[in-house]
């Protein structure tokens, strides 16, 4: 089933982007040879009005073919015979057309279940925030200078740059009138050895976190831990009980765990981890509205991934996310498997709601990608075509085509790096 449901959200999601091509094509009186669904041989095909119509074996992908897109000829009716205006309005109407369906479908969410306030739902007594003047039910406007729209946004501000213990300005909004406050908070150090359980009552290592002790230490996922420093840990609630009454520090511990049904020791040395703490906690559920506020809000929910989406990008630029983090089509199937699967118990209209997020996290997300001003992508082709008009001639077409095609080249054999990758994880 969710591969069933990650095929239509796929289709559909790149069905939107190639009719915004094909749309905007015809309105500029360019022939559109083909306009298809999926890629590889053709299972079903029409030709009406000149153009032909497919649905082709393989669901990922789709085109949107233009008459002389990819060849020198100008002749009546081809791509290049457009107005360089013209022909930018039909690149860009792709990723446009991602972002419009992502509005769309925020509208639907937004008027079912309602947005997240960016509210402030409790502040932790004694803590710098509450000092410095920050109440429960306060409206979030900025965060350390970041725009607040949504709770989201300061979820995924925290996510992306990590909180340093230095000065933080918050703008909030209470009853009606702005106000600003700025305050340092707190640290708390702990010392941890580094692996996540299955589960909380289990001590089954689930997986090592990169950087931390027990990665070198020999301890694999699957192994249990049976005992640190010779006192046993049967479960997880011994385990809890254990580091309340002897908190890790900066000593050596000995840990025994079992494998394959036989036991082995490690000696290992807990890492000290530091945690900002913001001193609040904020709101990340839905509350109703209607009228323009649906309009509004389905707005700052497509700001927001499109945001969030650039930020990300701009972190892999910077070397903070590397490719081992992407996550492609197979990845994504997965995400939605399990988010489907999950949202089961909460009833249909959940599920529904979470599929739809889903959609507009990735049509956003391919309306950016599709945006970046790399060969073979459409923000690639703008650029070629944005020197068109500063010089007032084309840039060579050979050229300009034997471009596209490396990079066309470089996106597949990364594609395919990120799906092992993608395979290995699930794996």
């Amino acid at each position: 089933m969710r591969i069933v449901i990650a095929v239509i959200i796929f289709s559909a999601i790149i069905l939107f982007h190639e009719l915004g091509h094909f749309l905007l094509a015809k309105k500029n009186h360019v022939v559109v040879t083909e306009f298809s669904l999926g890629m590889g041989p053709r299972l079903l095909s029409t030709v009406k009005g000149g153009t032909r119509y497919s649905l082709k074996l393989l669901p990922l992908g789709g085109s949107c073919m233009m008459l002389g897109e990819d060849e020198d000829g100008d002749g009546p009716g081809s791509f290049n015979a457009a107005s360089p205006w013209a022909r930018i309005a039909i690149v860009a109407a792709g990723p446009i057309f991602n972002f419009i369906m992502a509005f769309l479908l925020a509208v639907i969410i937004v008027g079912c279940v309602g947005y997240v306030p960016a509210e402030v739902m409790q502040v932790e007594k004694g803590s710098p925030a509450e000092e410095a003047g920050l109440e429960e039910g306060d409206i979030i406007k900025k965060f350390d200078g970041y725009q607040v729209d949504i709770g989201n946004d300061i979820y995924t501000y925290t996510t992306l740059y990590e909180l340093q213990q230095k000065p933080i300005t918050i703008e909030f909004e209470r009853d009606g009138e702005e106000h600003s406050l700025t305050y340092t908070p707190d640290v708390l150090t702990r010392y941890l050895l580094g692996f996540n359980r299955v589960d909380t009552d289990s001590m089954e290592v689930g997986s090592l976190i990169k950087g931390m002790p027990l990665e070198d230490s020999g301890i694999q996922a699957g192994d249990v831990i049976t005992a640190i420093n010779g006192v046993a840990i049967p479960d997880g609630e011994a385990y809890n009980q254990y580091i309340e009454e002897n908190p890790l520090g900066d000593q050596p511990v000995v840990l025994t765990y079992e494998r394959n049904g036989k036991s082995y020791e490690t000696t290992v040395t807990p890492k000290q981890y530091d945690t900002v703490l913001m001193g609040f906690s904020y709101n990340l559920g839905c509350v109703k509205t209607g009228g323009l506020n649906v309009i509004k809000y389905a707005a700052l929910e497509v700001k927001y991934w499109i945001r969030t989406t650039v930020h990300s990008v701009e972190m892999l630029v910077k070397g903070h996310f590397g490719i081992q983090d992407l996550t492609g089509p197979v990845g994504v199937v997965d995400v939605i498997g399990d988010t489907y699967e999950e949202a089961q118990d909460q009833g249909t209209l959940m599920v529904w709601m979470n599929m739809l997020n889903l959609a507009i996290l990735l049509s956003a997300n391919l309306g950016v990608m599709n945006l970046l001003p790399l060969p073979a992508l459409d923000g690639g082709r703008l650029v070629f075509l944005i020197l068109e008009v500063i010089f007032r001639r084309p840039v060579n077409r050979q050229v300009e085509g034997m471009i596209h095609f490396a990079g066309l080249m470089l996106l597949m054999l990364l594609m395919i790096v990120v799906m092992y990758n993608d395979v290995m994880r699930i794996l």
